[in-house]
């Protein structure tokens, strides 16, 4: 069932979130606080459980301590049609959310991190945050915590593959949440004139930045 949805600053969220938005309005970031965005279905609960984990100097107890949500809060936000229209559009613009974020690490300590890199070496990707975490990892606890945010591992993990707090919320029979956590799998999908039509969409609205993205490995 899709939430009822309400318009805060010009932009539609759910009841949830309009109701406690003054609060989300008054809060106030420590130096220490870390904020992880991303586009929906683009590797969130995943770099949620590398942070936690890289936190927790790959402590697998104490990152099962609660689930993913409770872990990491998090907003989501909505871009809805006008209430006439049938459906509404979420989460908005994948094109501004990217570049968005991309031209503010020029201004900000953002770390920019890409699924197909994480998918191509996923130490790698776990020694950039570290360190953009400040923390020093010895190779054995890189191992470890490679190895449990690995998806076939999380896949299992009822902390982090939403079958714990969604229960009547999420019907995982008909697809789980965690579906198959691989790069390129738009080929098993789109015909051949829907991605040239696509192409050129990102085409056109990706001309104004220098920012780039694999869609195969």
């Amino acid at each position: 069932m899709r939430s009822e949805l309400f318009e805060v600053e010009g932009v539609a969220v759910t009841q949830p979130i309009a109701s406690i938005w003054d609060q989300v309005w008054k809060f106030k970031a420590r130096p220490d606080d870390v904020l992880i965005a991303t586009y929906a279905k683009a590797g969130t609960t995943w770099t949620q459980e590398i942070v936690d984990m890289v936190q927790h100097n790959g402590d697998t107890e104490k990152c099962k301590r609660e689930t993913t949500y409770k872990r990491h809060p998090f907003l989501e936000w909505f871009i809805a049609e006008p209430p006439s229209m049938r459906y509404s559009v979420l989460w908005g613009s994948w094109y501004d959310h990217v570049k968005g974020w991309w031209k503010a690490k020029d201004k900000h300590r953002i770390l920019y991190l890409f699924y197909e890199d994480m998918k191509e070496n996923p130490k790698r990707e776990i020694q950039k945050i570290a360190k953009f975490l400040e923390k020093d990892l010895s190779q054995e606890v890189l191992n470890k915590i490679a190895h449990n945010t690995s998806f076939e591992v999380m896949k299992e993990n009822p902390m982090a593959n939403y079958t714990k707090d969604f229960q009547g919320i999420m019907d995982h029979s008909v697809s789980p949440f965690m579906r198959k956590g691989t790069v390129a799998d738009w080929k098993n999908y789109f015909t051949v004139a829907q991605n040239e039509k696509f192409d050129e969409d990102y085409k056109k609205k990706m001309s104004d930045t220098s920012l780039v993205f694999r869609a195969e490995l």
